[in-house]
C-alpha cells in the first residue's frame, strides 16, 4: 500500500508518500480502505516531536478517517462504508481498525463529511450534553469559536436555543463564528469587561474553554452558579485555580475528554447517528477549510499550521 510517512521529526518536509507493507489486522480488527482522513493539530505535534510516538520509524500519522471495509469479520458486510475517530495510522490506503470503533456511514453522509466531523463533532456533542446541559434562553461563551470544535459547538448551542457569544482572534475568524450562528462575537482584549457589558453585569451561564491560558477570564466572565467547561490547552497550561473562588461564587469547573464518553461500540454508534441526524436536518453544517490529496499531505500540514484554515482540513485518496 501507499502511505504518508516520516522517518524523523521536523517540518512538513519530513513527510513523504511511499510504499510499505499492508497492515495485518489483529484480533478484533478489520481492514478499512480509506477514502478520506481528517487532519488535526495532534498530527502536527506528533510530526514535530511534541507528542511522543511509540515504535520504530517510519511512522504514519492520522487517527480519524472514513472508507470501505476491505476485509470480512465485522457486523457489516465487506464493502460497507464506515468511519472511525480514534485509530492510529490513518494516513494510509489501508488501516487496521478495531471492530468496536467502526461507525457505519449512512448513504447521505459522504466520506469527506465523516472525516471532517467525527472527532470534532462528537467532541462538541458531549460538551453540550454531558459536560453541561445548557437550556434555551441561556447565554454561552465559546472560546476559539472559529476552530474546528468551536464552529460545531456554536451551531449545536444555537440548535438548543442558547444565545452564543463567540470569541476569536481575528476579524476573519470572528466573521466565521458569526456565520456559524454566534449572536455576538468579540476578540480576547478586555474580554471579561465586554462579556459583563453584553450580559448587563450578570455573566454567562456556561463557558467552553479550549485555550487554557484564558481559564481565569472564563471564570470571571461566568455568572454566579454557572459552569466553566475546560477541554483543551491550545495556548498553554492554565494558571492554578483557588477552590475558594468556586465556593464563593458557587461556580462549577468541569473537565471534559471524549474518550471518557465513548465507552462502548453501542454508545459510539448511537452518538454518531445523532450527529449525522443533525447534519441531515441542517442544524449542523461542517466547515471544510480545504481538501488535499493524501499524497500531498505536506501541503495540508502547511495550510493547517498557517492558522488560515477555518474549519476542518481533509485529505482524500
Amino acid at each position: 500500500m501507499q502511505a504518508l510517512l516520516f522517518d524523523r521529526f521536523g517540518g512538513t518536509d519530513v513527510l513523504r508518500w511511499d510504499s510499505m507493507a499492508d497492515p495485518v489486522p489483529g484480533p478484533g480488527q478489520v481492514l478499512v480502505r480509506t477514502q478520506a482522513v481528517g487532519l488535526n493539530f495532534a498530527d502536527v505535534y506528533r510530526r514535530n516531536g511534541t507528542y511522543h510516538l511509540s515504535g520504530q520509524a517510519p511512522w504514519i500519522l492520522g487517527y480519524e478517517g472514513a472508507g470501505v471495509l476491505a476485509s470480512p469479520g465485522s457486523p457489516y458486510p465487506q464493502g460497507s462504508r464506515v468511519g472511525f475517530a480514534d485509530m492510529p495510522f490513518a494516513n494510509a490506503e489501508l488501516v487496521a481498525v478495531d471492530i468496536d470503533k467502526l461507525i457505519p456511514l449512512p448513504d447521505d453522509i459522504s466520506s469527506e463529511t465523516a472525516a471532517a466531523v467525527l472527532l470534532q463533532g462528537l467532541t462538541a456533542q458531549y460538551l453540550v450534553t454531558d459536560s453541561s446541559r445548557p437550556q434555551p434562553g441561556q447565554v454561552a461563551l465559546v472560546h476559539a469559536a472559529a476552530g474546528g470544535v468551536g464552529l460545531l459547538l456554536v451551531q449545536m448551542l444555537r440548535a438548543k436555543g442558547v444565545l452564543v457569544i463567540g470569541v476569536a482572534s481575528s476579524d476573519v475568524k470572528r466573521d466565521a463564528a458569526r456565520r456559524a450562528g454566534a449572536d455576538m462575537v468579540m476578540g480576547y482584549d478586555d474580554l471579561v469587561e465586554r462579556v459583563q457589558d453584553a450580559t448587563e453585569g450578570a455573566g454567562v451561564h456556561v463557558t467552553y474553554d479550549s485555550v487554557g491560558r484564558t481559564l481565569g477570564d472564563s471564570l470571571a466572565a461566568t455568572r454566579t452558579g454557572g459552569t466553566v467547561v475546560f477541554y483543551g490547552m491550545a495556548a498553554g497550561d492554565p494558571d492554578p485555580v483557588d477552590p475558594r473562588l468556586l465556593m464563593d461564587r458557587s461556580l462549577t469547573l468541569t473537565g471534559g475528554d471524549l474518550w471518557n464518553v465513548l465507552v462502548s461500540a453501542e454508545v459510539r454508534r448511537h452518538r454518531a447517528a445523532e450527529l449525522f441526524e443533525l447534519i441531515r436536518k441542517g442544524s449542523l453544517v461542517p466547515t471544510i477549510a480545504g481538501t488535499f490529496p493524501l499524497r500531498d499531505g505536506a501541503k495540508a500540514h502547511a495550510f493547517l499550521e498557517s492558522r488560515r484554515a477555518i474549519g476542518k482540513v481533509v485529505m482524500t485518496l
